[in-house]
């Protein structure tokens, strides 16, 4: 009875494995390349960034917030079917609730609320892989989408705020775009640095930081303005020009080009993938 249970939710979806495109590009360390797109996109939806307002330590410190939320999703994606960290991911926000400005109530196991959270990975693999490794196919994208349903089922929440397919995503995606986001500060507060410099690290000396911010706020300014949608980009007040943007598309090129990726392909593993990534090959 529970595989009866269980195969419409197989038959409509495709397996996480070393053949999957998922695995192939999520734990790729040119990820660092798009900035914080999936963060920031995340909390501009009401009910999420006024869960992390409420209950995170994301102002006070923002690194431990990452350093503590990214490691159980990696091991979520490049865990097995048995095996892996979707429920406790999961469990993580069961006490995540509370009240809105307006007076409404919000849960972060809200399907709507919990699947937008997801929705900014997988259209961050897409991105990603799309722009800075090679132009995807429409096959591909769609092989991306029916892998990251397999994903998502992985955590245990109700997936009916879930698309079908990459066609009804795109039309999910643009409709939470264009009319459900909105500037929510702790959005604005995630792209901050883009305007006021990046807060100096803990670890970097006052010194140190002093001679290496002003060559480093530049480039994570572009990299953050660049890797956010233009939708994104106006609500948040970002900064951008033609210029910037013709630069950004001869930055993302260059990346995409044969020689490039035929170096990168070459290059160590240790080098290329994160340890998440890492230990899932290595297992498979």
């Amino acid at each position: 009875m529970t595989e009866l249970a269980e195969q419409p939710q197989q038959t409509d979806a495709l397996p996480l494995g070393p053949q999957s495109l998922v695995w192939k590009y999520f734990g790729d360390n040119r990820m660092y390349l798009i900035g914080p797109r999936p963060a920031v996109l995340q909390n501009m939806l009401a009910e999420l960034g006024q869960g992390v307002l409420d209950h995170s330590v994301f102002f006070s410190d923002t690194a431990a917030r990452v350093k503590r939320s990214l490691p159980p999703i990696f091991m979520t994606v490049y865990g097995t079917d048995g095996d892996n960290r979707g429920q406790q991911v999961r469990d993580f926000h069961r006490d995540i609730k509370g009240e809105m400005p307006d007076g409404a109530r919000y849960h972060a196991l809200d399907p709507e609320t919990y699947f937008w959270a997801h929705a900014t990975f997988v259209e961050q693999v897409l991105y990603f892989a799309d722009t800075f490794v090679k132009r995807l196919s429409d096959a591909e994208k769609e092989q991306i989408y029916l892998e990251s349903k397999t994903w998502y089922r992985r955590y245990g929440v109700s997936d009916r705020a879930m698309p079908a397919t990459y066609a009804e995503f795109e039309q999910y995606w643009d409709r939470m775009m264009n009319e459900i986001v909105v500037a929510h500060k702790t959005a604005q507060y995630g792209v901050g640095y883009v305007t006021k410099g990046f807060p100096r690290p803990k670890a970097v000396s006052p010194l140190a930081w002093k001679l290496i911010a002003p060559v480093f706020n530049p480039v994570a300014a572009f990299i953050t303005t660049g890797g956010m949608p233009p939708r994104a980009r106006a609500l948040l007040n970002l900064p951008w020009s033609d210029r910037k943007e013709r630069n950004y598309q001869r930055f993302a090129a260059f990346w995409r080009t044969r020689p490039v990726n035929w170096v990168w392909d070459h290059l160590p593993m240790s080098v290329r993938y994160n340890k998440f990534a890492q230990t899932g090959y290595a297992r498979s």
